[in-house]
């Protein structure tokens, strides 16, 4: 009995060195998973606080975003009224220079006109200026005739009326060509005078 009782207490104590050496084993496994889980949680929490991290950052993103987003269409709306103020700037600018190409035109237009009248004017002025040279020539030649005793009263008379005709004329800038129809002008006087005269040198 007392060998069976030895022999039975050597089994358990190698069973129980066997158990020891077993728990020993599960006792480092669980302390590899204790270490796995501590750093498992400290990676978790690395992780939440990164996430937080990132949440706030895209909450601070998302404020910078609505704050360009209101700054965009702040300007956008500046920028149609200033381009609604630029075309119709550009409308008035237009059409005051429309208007002032219009005045311009009117008033070269104008100046043209005045142009051609006063050179209208002017020869007239020298046409009826040397009607009334030839006029006072004739006048003083029929003078001499008729102080040589011939008488050309009536032809100096008349040619005295062509004088002041041709003179007022000369003088005159507003008359037309209706004033030319005098005197001296049409030839057919001086023509009748010279017969005149002819008849008086025969008498």
């Amino acid at each position: 009995m007392a060998n069976i009782s030895i022999s039975e207490l050597q089994q358990k104590l190698e069973v129980i060195g066997k158990l020891r050496e077993e728990v020993d084993i599960i006792r480092a496994k669980t302390l590899g998973w204790k270490d796995g889980m501590d750093r498992l949680s400290a990676e978790k929490e690395t992780a939440r606080e990164q996430l937080s991290s990132a949440e706030n950052e895209l909450h601070s993103m998302k404020e910078k975003f609505s704050v360009q987003a209101r700054k965009i269409e702040e300007l956008e709306a500046r920028l149609s009224s200033e381009l609604a103020k630029a075309k119709s700037d550009a409308k008035k600018a237009k059409a005051n220079a429309d208007a002032f190409v219009a005045v311009y035109r009117a008033n070269a237009e104008a100046s043209q006109v005045q142009v051609r009248e006063a050179a209208e004017t002017a020869k007239t002025q020298a046409h009826w200026a040397a009607e009334l040279a030839k006029c006072q020539s004739r006048r003083e030649t029929l003078n001499e005739i008729h102080a040589r005793g011939f008488d050309l009263t009536e032809e100096i008379k008349r040619d005295k009326e062509l004088e002041a005709d041709a003179e007022a004329l000369t003088s005159d800038d507003d008359d037309d060509d209706d004033g030319r129809k005098s005197g001296c002008e049409s030839g057919e006087e001086p023509d009748g005078e010279e017969t005149a005269f002819g008849d008086n040198q025969e008498t």
